[in-house]
């Protein structure tokens, strides 16, 4: 059974880093592309960024890019959103979510086959 779990959320001042973490279970890790989502309280989920995990290429949403570093270690079937200088408007629940046809559409996915359950992130001024 595919599954995703993701951690690595927290509160966090202003200006500060975290580093998530989606584990992937139950599939070929190489074949997909994984993206990382963020829905705020009362606004829609929005794509943060994206990345094919068999040819390594990275898409970022403008409001994160310089900001936020995607990367993936497929000995541990993990994809990694590595957040510095995080914003008050950074504050959301952070989803990963998993796409079999293996290529990105920017920072959202073609087919979403599996969502993560989600991590709180917090920042406070």
């Amino acid at each position: 059974e595919v599954d995703l779990v993701e951690s690595g959320g927290g509160l966090v001042q202003a200006g500060g880093s975290l580093r998530l973490s989606c584990v992937g279970s139950g599939f070929t890790f190489e074949d997909y592309a994984i993206g990382w989502f963020r829905q705020a309280p009362g606004k829609e989920r929005e794509g943060v960024s994206c990345i094919n995990i068999s040819d390594g290429r990275k898409y970022y949403a403008d409001s994160v890019k310089d900001r936020f570093t995607i990367s993936s270690d497929n000995a541990k079937n993990t994809v990694y959103l590595q957040m510095n200088s995080l914003k008050p408007e950074d504050t959301a629940v952070y989803f990963c979510a998993s796409d079999p046809t293996g290529q990105c559409r920017g920072t959202y996915l073609r087919q979403v086959e599996r969502w993560g359950r989600g991590t709180h992130v917090t920042v406070s001024t």
